[in-house]
């Protein structure tokens, strides 16, 4: 005779931890954000098995497609924190987008992943909005994405945010260029924050070690710190795109990410090429100063993880400089002359 109860009930997959209900919910509420972003090369509607976008490039003479994948990393742990978590759409998206940029590249289409330990619809709603609108900004199809509900491998309340994009480039317009010389000026471009790198040292630093809270307003920040720490990875395509269709005003572009000036200005040097950088030519953002400050980190660790204020750096010949910084200055961004190539093993050195 059996030992089950009689008010047992069967093993469903809801009580294994995975409400499918709830993921139906959350694309009803975010599709139509998604479809906002629809171009006419994009052939498939939201819920396809495939996201098709049509191979068929319209003013590329040897069409090339660049694709970058890249996640959020911790920063999500602060948005939890906060409660507020649109911006991470962005910054997913901005990320992805700057990536290809550094290539020569136009964004076609984004892809993206978000996983959790337990699904809520409202909270990827907000998250696919941001997507879409900033898919919306560059003119890229979000054309497909995954939600995956996964308890037993992710702790209570944490979740995750990856994202793809695919995009194109004229084969005789990729970057980095082969023409880097001793004597070419290297320009850097304002980033808005820490952007989407550093933040398990940042968090180390203001609130395991200092004791400070997501709540606390900081005079020199102008806001909460929280809200300093959430501020959107900047994208730099509509500045920066127009300037590398123009043949010889720029040679390089490099995205400041995870690992710093040292870490990603290399990845377009060639291997004779030096890049020194004066860490005085601009003005280092608070947020930075009080991450240093609070963790008790060292200069070189700072520029070895933080972006410390400059999202972007062009490589271009010394007599264009002045025409790029004034182009971007004109398109909105800050942009600034802040280090200058010479001969030596391809590296930083911060001055």
């Amino acid at each position: 005779m059996s030992d089950k109860s009689s008010t047992d009930k069967p093993l469903t997959y809801e009580s294994a931890g995975v409400d499918i209900r709830e993921a139906e919910r959350a694309i009803r509420g975010f599709q139509d954000a998604v479809r906002s972003t629809y171009t006419p090369q994009v052939l498939s509607d939201v819920g396809s098995f495939g996201g098709m976008f049509s191979g068929i490039f319209t003013g590329f003479e040897t069409p090339v497609l660049a694709s970058s994948i890249d996640g959020i990393g911790t920063k999500t742990k602060i948005a939890a924190m906060v409660g507020y978590f649109r911006g991470l759409g962005r910054d997913i998206v901005s990320h992805c987008v700057n990536d290809i940029l550094c290539v020569g590249a136009k964004p076609l289409f984004f892809l993206d992943y978000y996983a959790s330990s337990k699904l809520s619809a409202e909270q990827v709603v907000e998250i696919v909005q941001g997507m879409a609108e900033a898919c919306r900004e560059v003119e890229c199809a979000l054309l497909g994405g995954e939600l995956a509900e996964m308890p037993s491998v992710y702790c209570e309340g944490e979740f995750d945010i990856v994202g793809a994009i695919v995009g194109v480039v004229d084969k005789n317009k990729i970057y980095p260029r082969e023409n880097i010389f001793n004597g070419d000026l290297i320009i850097g471009i304002a980033s808005d924050g820490l952007h989407t790198n550093g933040y398990s040292l940042a968090r180390c630093a203001l609130f395991e070690k200092k004791g400070r809270a997501v709540t606390d307003v900081i005079p020199e920040l102008g806001r909460t710190l929280g809200e300093e720490l959430l501020r959107p990875h900047r994208c730099y395509f509509s500045s920066v795109y127009p300037i590398l269709q123009e043949e010889g005003l720029i040679k390089a572009v490099a995205h400041i990410t995870g690992g710093g000036f040292q870490g990603n200005i290399p990845r377009v040097l060639p291997k004779d090429a030096r890049a020194v950088i004066e860490r005085r030519s601009w003005t280092v953002p608070p947020i930075f100063e009080m991450i240093q400050s609070d963790g008790e980190i060292t200069i070189e660790e700072m520029f070895k993880t933080f972006n410390m204020g400059i999202g972007m750096v062009l490589i271009c010949a010394s007599e264009t400089a002045s025409a790029v910084v004034q182009r971007l200055n004109d398109a909105g961004e800050s942009a600034y002359v802040i280090g200058e190539i010479t001969k030596g093993l391809r590296g930083v050195n911060i001055v």
